[in-house]
C-alpha cells in the first residue's frame, strides 16, 4: 500500500536538548496531521550537529539518553508515525553516530552510521566507531532502510540495506553548505543509491553553527535518479513525499536560487544564528565607505533588522570625502544608527607618545597599522559597553595574503565575509542591489583602498583581484602546485608573491575571528597549516 514519508528540515542548536526535542515533536505533530507514516529528522537532530568534543563527555550521553527516553514516551501521541531520530549513542564504552526508529512508545531499532567522514570540516573518527549492520523496518508493508549522511557517499551501506530487503531509504543528513553543494549531493546519491535500484528521502539540517551553515534542501530521488521532491533552502520546512505502490516518489519541488542568491542567504542565516544562538543583542560594524563593510552592513541588517545594527564611521586625515559621504548615504538607506568618531586626535596622541622611540625613522606601515588599531579599539570599547558583537569586514582575498592588521581590522567577534573572495564581494553587492538598491553605486565602482596613507590603492600592494582570487582558489582550495597555476595562465611573479604572502600570514589567520564558510575550503577548521615551517612550494 502507498505510504507518506515526512522529511523534517530543522534548525537545531548544539546542546539544546529540550529545544531540539520540542522542534522534533512539533514536526512529528505536523507529520501526524498530514497522515505521514514516517518522519525523518536530520543527523544528530537530538543534540545538534556537530557537537565536537562534547562527544567526549559522559554527561552528554547521559542527557541524550534521558531526552531520547522522554521523546519515546511522547511518541505515543502519534501511534501511526515512525520517528527516525538522530543522536549519539554510547554502549559499553563504544560510541556511535546513531539513529533510532521510534514508534508508539518503543524503539523499533537503532542504526549506527557506517561511513565516518574524516576530511575537510569533518572529524567523526575522533569520536565514533563505525557500525556494521543495516536496519530495515516494515512500514505498512513497505520495507524502509535507514542510512546516515556519509553512508550514501559510498555504495556499501545502501547495498547492505538493499540486501536486507529495503525498497526505499531514508537518510538523516547534516551536510554543510558550500558553493554548488546540492548538485554534488544529488550526483553522489544517484551514483551510490539510485544505481542500485533504490529510491531515497533525505532529511537535512538547516541553520548556522559557528562557521558552518547548513542549507537544508532535503530531497527525494526516485530509483531512476529523477528528482521527486526538494525542500527550500535556508529555512525550516516539512517536506511530504508520497511513495506509490510501484515505489515511485512524488512531492513538491522548491526551485533552486542563483549562486549569488544562495551565498547571500547563507551569510544572512549564518549571522542571524551566530548572534541569536549565542545571545548577542546586536551588531556593530566599522563602516568605511568601502565595498566590504557595505556588504557586511547589508547582510547584518537583513539578518537582524535595522534596530539591532549600529554603523560607526571613524575618519582619519586620509579618509576621502566621498568615503564618509557614501557611508552616510548607505546608513540612511538602511535606516541604522550611524555615528562618526574621528580618530585624528587619538592618532596624534599615539605619534606623540612614540615620537622618541620612532625618532630617525621614516613613516611606514607602522603608522598605517596604528590607525587600524585605533579603530579596532574604539569598536571593541563600544562592544564591551553595550554588549553588541563587532562584525569584522575582511574578505577571503585579504585573509589569504595578510592584507589586514592584527588587533585592528581583524579585531572583532565574527567575520561575516571571511570566506568571500573580493570578486565575489562585488557580485554579491550587485545581487543585493537588484533586490533593493541599498549600496551606493560609487561604493561598488570606486577603486578599493584602505585609506591609511595618501592616495593609497589596494593594487599598490596586491595583484589585481581577478588574478589574486584565481591564484588563491587554485592554491588554497584545490591544492594545486605553483607550476600548475602558472600553466593555467597566471604570471609566475604574481603566483609566487601570493603563495609567499599566504605562508607568512598564517600567524595572523590563527588570531582572526571565526567566520562563515561558503566555499569547499575556508580558512578555518578545514585549513590546517603550521605557522612554523621551512617548506617552500
Amino acid at each position: 500500500m502507498p505510504i507518506r514519508i515526512a522529511s523534517a528540515q530543522l534548525n537545531q542548536v548544539v546542546g539544546d536538548f529540550e529545544g531540539n526535542r520540542d522542534r522534533i515533536a512539533s514536526a512529528a505533530q505536523r507529520a501526524h496531521e498530514a497522515c505521514a507514516q514516517v518522519l525523518v529528522t536530520p543527523e544528530l537532530s537530538l543534540t545538534g550537529y556537530p557537537p565536537e568534543d562534547l562527544l567526549l563527555r559522559g554527561s552528554f550521553y547521559d542527557r541524550t539518553r534521558a531526552v531520547l527516553g522522554a521523546l519515546v514516551e511522547q511518541s505515543r501521541q502519534w501511534p501511526s508515525l515512525r520517528l527516525v531520530v538522530g543522536h549519539p549513542s554510547e554502549e559499553a564504552g563504544r560510541r556511535h553516530n546513531a539513529a533510532s526508529v521510534v514508534h508508539a512508545g518503543r524503539v523499533l531499532g537503532v542504526y549506527r552510521k557506517r561511513e565516518l567522514p574524516n576530511y575537510g570540516v569533518f572529524d567523526e573518527q575522533r569520536y565514533f566507531e563505525p557500525g556494521d549492520a543495516p536496519l530495515v523496518v516494515d512500514v505498512d508493508g513497505v520495507p524502509v532502510g535507514v542510512v546516515i549522511c556519509e553512508d550514501f557517499w559510498f555504495p556499501n551501506a545502501p547495498a547492505a540495506a538493499k540486501a536486507a530487503g529495503a525498497r526505499v531509504l531514508v537518510a538523516p543528513n547534516a551536510s554543510p553548505y558550500h558553493l554548488d553543494k546540492q548538485g554534488e549531493r544529488m550526483d553522489t546519491v544517484r551514483r551510490n543509491v539510485c544505481a542500485q535500484g533504490l529510491s531515497i528521502v533525505l532529511a537535512s539540517l538547516v541553520g548556522g553553527q559557528d562557521e558552518l551553515v547548513f542549507d537544508g534542501m532535503g530531497f527525494a530521488l526516485n530509483a531512476d535518479g529523477s528528482l521527486a521532491a526538494q525542500a527550500p533552502a535556508f529555512v525550516e520546512d516539512l517536506l511530504l513525499v508520497d511513495v506509490a505502490d510501484d515505489g515511485t516518489l512524488t512531492g513538491p519541488i522548491a526551485p533552486a536560487a542563483s549562486l549569488e542568491a544562495q551565498v547571500y542567504a547563507a551569510l544572512v542565516l549564518g549571522v542571524r544564528d551566530y548572534l541569536g544562538k549565542n545571545g548577542f543583542p546586536g551588531a556593530i560594524i566599522g563602516l568605511s565607505g568601502g565595498v566590504d563593510s557595505a556588504l557586511t552592513l547589508a547582510i547584518a541588517v537583513d539578518a537582524l533588522g535595522r534596530d539591532k545594527v549600529r554603523a560607526v564611521m571613524m575618519p582619519s586625515r586620509y579618509t576621502a570625502d566621498i568615503s564618509w559621504i557614501d557611508a552616510r548615504d548607505m546608513a540612511a538607506r538602511l535606516g541604522v544608527r550611524y555615528d562618526e568618531i574621528p580618530i585624528a586626535t587619538c592618532f596624534d596622541a599615539f605619534l606623540s607618545t612614540l615620537a622618541g622611540e620612532f625618532e630617525g625613522t621614516k613613516p611606514d606601515t607602522t603608522e598605517e597599522n596604528l590607525q587600524a588599531r585605533i579603530r579596532g579599539t574604539i569598536l571593541m570599547a563600544l562592544s564591551n559597553k553595550f554588549g553588541s558583537i563587532v562584525l569584522t569586514t575582511g574578505n577571503k582575498s585579504e585573509m589569504a595574503v595578510g592584507y589586514s592588521t592584527l588587533y585592528g581590522d581583524l579585531a572583532g567577534g565574527f567575520a561575516v565575509i571571511k570566506d568571500i573572495a573580493k570578486t565575489l564581494v562585488y557580485r554579491l553587492c550587485a545581487y543585493r542591489n537588484e533586490v533593493s538598491e541599498v549600496i551606493p553605486e560609487r561604493i561598488i565602482t570606486r577603486p578599493p583602498s584602505a585609506e591609511l596613507r595618501p592616495d593609497q590603492k589596494d593594487q599598490d600592494s596586491l595583484p589585481p583581484y581577478d588574478q589574486l582570487d584565481g591564484i588563491v582558489q587554485m592554491y588554497m582550495e584545490e591544492d594545486r602546485r605553483v607550476d600548475d597555476i602558472v600553466a593555467a595562465g597566471y604570471p609566475r611573479d604574481a603566483v609566487e608573491k601570493v603563495v609567499r604572502l599566504m605562508r607568512i600570514s598564517e600567524y595572523k589567520r590563527r588570531q582572526a575571528p571565526v567566520g562563515i564558510r561558503v566555499t569547499p575550503r575556508a580558512f578555518g577548521r578545514d585549513w590546517r597549516y603550521p605557522i612554523t615551517s621551512k617548506f617552500r612550494d
